[in-house]
């Protein structure tokens, strides 16, 4: 399974995009060059950016409607261009393809939104972007399953007291979590992050490298 990141920012991050190398589009990934999780509206632009081929998109899927991760332009492009869009609602499983994919209710706030494991037969992804948290069936989902690979919500940095640790992790949470289920995932990395805490590449993986997560930047490719 191979991802491409075309997106790693969080939403205080600017729309416009920047020529700054250390500019983070909204966040969105692209597995296999054929499932695209979240249109927002940077995708084209990282589309077009990362040289991917729009057309062999075949399927979209969405975790919630929060404008940074969802634009009815971006969709209807890629709609247009030969791509499926198919809704996911907490509690579906569906076959996508060649992927299984279940969908599992997150903490994030009061707009309903998914985490996702996705499953291509050999490799076991935990997509868990945005949120606060893990909720209980996600959790033990990771316990029973085992998961080659977990995206967790990286937003806030490692500091005390911002409002928005409601619906997105600091670094503290991410410690427990992954102290608590290291024993069923095999790797774990943060993304979604806040241009507030993660200014840089260097400060982010600076985080990484200290909680032995892995990180990511705009157009990063990494197979699992």
């Amino acid at each position: 399974m191979k991802l491409l990141f075309l997106g790693t920012g969080a939403a205080d991050w600017s729309l416009e995009v920047q020529p700054d190398p250390e500019y983070r589009r909204f966040t969105s990934t692209l597995i296999d060059g054929t499932l695209l999780i979240d249109p927002g509206p940077h995708v084209l632009d990282a589309i077009r950016t990362f040289g991917v081929d729009m057309k062999g998109i075949k399927y979209v899927i969405n975790t919630h409607r929060h404008s940074d991760h969802y634009n009815e332009d971006s969709l209807h492009a890629l709609v247009e261009n030969g791509a499926e869009f198919i809704d996911f609602k907490a509690g579906d499983k569906k076959q996508v393809g060649k992927y299984f994919i279940e969908a599992y209710p997150a903490n994030h706030g009061k707009i309903e939104t998914a985490h996702f494991f996705i499953s291509d037969g050999e490799k076991i992804l935990f997509y868990g972007l945005d949120g606060s948290w893990l909720m209980p069936d996600e959790s033990y989902g990771l316990v029973k399953k085992g998961v080659d690979y977990a995206i967790l919500d990286g937003t806030l940095g490692d500091v005390l007291g911002d409002i928005r640790i409601i619906e997105h992790n600091d670094l503290g949470m991410i410690r427990e979590l992954v102290g608590a289920l290291k024993p069923y995932v095999k790797r774990f990395c943060i993304n979604h992050y806040a241009k507030q805490y993660f200014p840089t590449r260097e400060v982010t993986d600076a985080f990484g490298k200290a909680l032995g997560v892995d990180t990511t930047f705009d157009g990063l490719e990494r197979e699992i």
